[in-house]
């Protein structure tokens, strides 16, 4: 019988983790050819929904859980249980039952058939400011697609199937600023996609800002491409050869009679103008060199307050 975890990554949910229990439970009975494993990673909840995982795992033997030292952020608690995966696949779920685990059953099928990476893409989503997330969402992958030669998934969250050696790949990625679904394309292997409609949260707040969203972008970017750098090399040349056009204007016309003029206006525009882009270009530069200044620190992605492992069994592979 082969194994396959669930892992779900939990920050502040205890509204929905009862009926999440249930959800869970009734899939596994209308999959019966296969021992399921529950890994819940407790990123630093400050409500109750570690104790409810915790006293919940003595009702039930599938349930495993990692108790983060602190809130790490979903990136780092993903790696944190993609670390502890023992099973032949692993299907990543959000807590708030907006990816229905129904869509599993149509997951495992592919797997079956060969696929490692089962990804699921929304058709729509149910959300009051959709138009404005689903526009911003166009613009970042239409940049991230134009400035990296990866492959990057459209649409796609982190709602996926992953065979095990998609598993041990993930594993081997150990940087702190971390964009995962950019590293699902990263390291390939035979995908597959599916379509699925996004439920509403049935509980609770989005913990998804647009200072995050944003910081994730970022970090997406400059995790997979240079071209920011290049972009402000470019930028730099273009500004710099315009300058020397003007310098030479400015030198030659008075030999036509063309009087210079005060150009005290024009001459703060084009110093502001210029102070911009080497700030710009500065700030490029800060992004880079304030991570690789984090990663050469080499300090641990994450601490374990606690780990409950269930009853899977390690894969045969």
């Amino acid at each position: 019988m082969k194994t396959i975890t669930l892992l779900v990554p939990v920050y502040n949910e205890e509204s929905v983790l009862p009926q999440l229990f249930k959800r869970l439970d009734e899939f596994t009975k209308n999959t019966p050819n296969y021992q399921f494993e529950f890994l819940f990673i407790n990123d630093g909840s400050t409500d109750k929904s570690f104790s409810i995982i915790a006293e919940q795992s003595k009702k039930d033997s599938r349930i495993s859980y990692i108790n983060l030292s602190r809130n790490f952020g979903k990136e780092i608690a993903m790696i944190a249980g993609i670390d502890h995966v023992k099973s032949d696949a692993l299907v990543i779920i959000d807590a708030d039952l907006q990816d229905p685990p129904e869509l599993i059953q149509e997951m495992i099928s592919y797997w079956e058939d060969g696929y490692d990476d089962v990804y699921a893409r929304r058709n729509n989503r149910q959300r009051r400011n959709l138009a404005s997330k689903k526009k911003t969402s166009q613009w970042y992958y239409r940049i991230l697609q134009k400035s990296t030669n990866i492959p990057i998934q459209v649409d796609t969250g982190d709602f996926r199937l992953l065979d095990r050696r998609c598993i041990e790949a993930l594993q081997k990625f150990r940087e702190s600023q971390r964009n995962t679904k950019a590293i699902f394309s990263w390291i390939g292997y035979k995908k597959k996609e599916i379509f699925y409609n996004r439920d509403p949260r049935l509980a609770g707040q989005t913990k998804w800002n647009y200072r995050k969203l944003l910081n994730l972008a970022i970090d997406g970017i400059t995790s997979f491409t240079t071209a920011p750098l290049r972009m402000a090399t470019i930028f730099g040349f273009i500004i710099s050869f315009i300058a020397f056009v003007w310098i030479i204007y400015l030198l030659v016309r008075p030999l036509f009679g063309v009087s210079t003029g005060a150009g005290y206006s024009s001459l703060m525009a084009v110093i502001l103008f210029l102070g911009g882009v080497q700030l710009l270009s500065l700030g490029i530069i800060g992004e880079y060199v304030g991570r690789i200044f984090i990663e050469t620190k080499n300090r641990p992605l994450y601490l374990i307050e606690e780990y409950h492992a269930g009853n899977i069994k390690k894969t045969r592979r």
